[in-house]
């Protein structure tokens, strides 16, 4: 499945094979083989360098994950699926009056006056957010630091405006000023987000736009289906890495002072959950 997504998007950015090698220091007979299916079982590194390479090119993949206006539909489709009576808001017109009156067991988020509803995390995804916020609270208290992280559900009014309110699975922020009546207002230092089958779109595509453009200074995206971490640096130089599950993740912003063991989060998630071993 991977090699496929790497030629479709290949494709999709019109790079031929030569090219390919030369953006990602692969030797263009390992490209011709890999993508040929010549070989069978390709490197694990090989992979990685050729899917961080076209992902410092196309960071917000929409040849696989669809474009942002389709999601707004589609969105905006599953949250009011009724038909509106006249004078209804219509999608994009939503407020952070209208969040606050929705019924408490309701969960959604709230994206530029559109609607998206939030499915039940997984029990996997809960294990990752959580050993995730764990590490970096741990980390926050031994270094006697105003840096802290927090978990979700805790509201985000990303923009500053009352068309955006946001809870990414973790966040990580050094300014406790920002906090007013128990939301947090602005875009925090780091963003970490657990992607999960019915948020993936949405994760990739909208919020990752969404957090560069308001000012999140680094996000991390943790996708177990394909067994990585692709993180960005949204900062004058723009860095863009994808690291695996068994790889230790520093921190970009904090010049490593704070980092996630991946690797021993994925054996205790494994452990835990033995349906997940390959």
């Amino acid at each position: 499945m991977r090699i496929e997504k790497i030629k479709q998007q290949a494709k999709d950015l019109g790079l031929s094979y030569k090219k390919l090698s030369e953006i990602s220091g692969v030797p263009l007979s390992t490209i011709q083989k890999v993508l040929s299916g010549a070989t069978a079982s390709p490197r694990y590194e090989t992979i990685r360098a050729l899917e961080e390479a076209l992902f410092r090119l196309s960071p917000l993949p929409e040849a696989e994950y669809g474009s942002r206006d389709a999601l707004v539909s589609e969105a905006a489709t599953s949250y009011g699926a009724q038909k509106k009576s006249p004078g209804e808001k219509k999608p994009g017109e939503y407020t952070l009056e209208d969040y606050l009156a929705l019924p408490e067991e309701r969960r959604v988020e709230l994206i530029d006056g559109v609607f998206y509803d939030m499915a039940a995390p997984t029990g996997y995804h809960q294990f990752l957010a959580g050993e995730i916020y764990h590490t970096l609270l741990s980390q926050a208290k031994s270094q006697q630091t105003d840096c802290r992280p927090f978990i979700s559900p805790l509201d985000v009014q990303l923009d500053c405006d009352d068309k955006t309110i946001v809870q990414p699975d973790v966040f990580g922020t050094c300014d406790s000023s920002r906090f007013r009546d128990g939301r947090y207002y602005g875009a925090p230092d780091l963003i970490i987000e657990v992607l999960s089958p019915s948020t993936r779109k949405k994760d990739i595509v909208i919020k990752g736009a969404k957090y560069a453009n308001a000012g999140v200074k680094e996000y991390w995206i943790v996708d177990l289906k394909e067994k990585r971490i692709m993180v960005s640096v949204f900062e004058e130089d723009i860095i863009h890495r994808i690291y695996g599950m068994e790889d230790t993740i520093p921190v970009h912003i904090s010049e490593g002072k704070f980092q996630v063991d991946f690797g021993e989060i994925y054996h205790d998630l494994i452990d835990y959950f033995p349906e997940l071993k390959d």
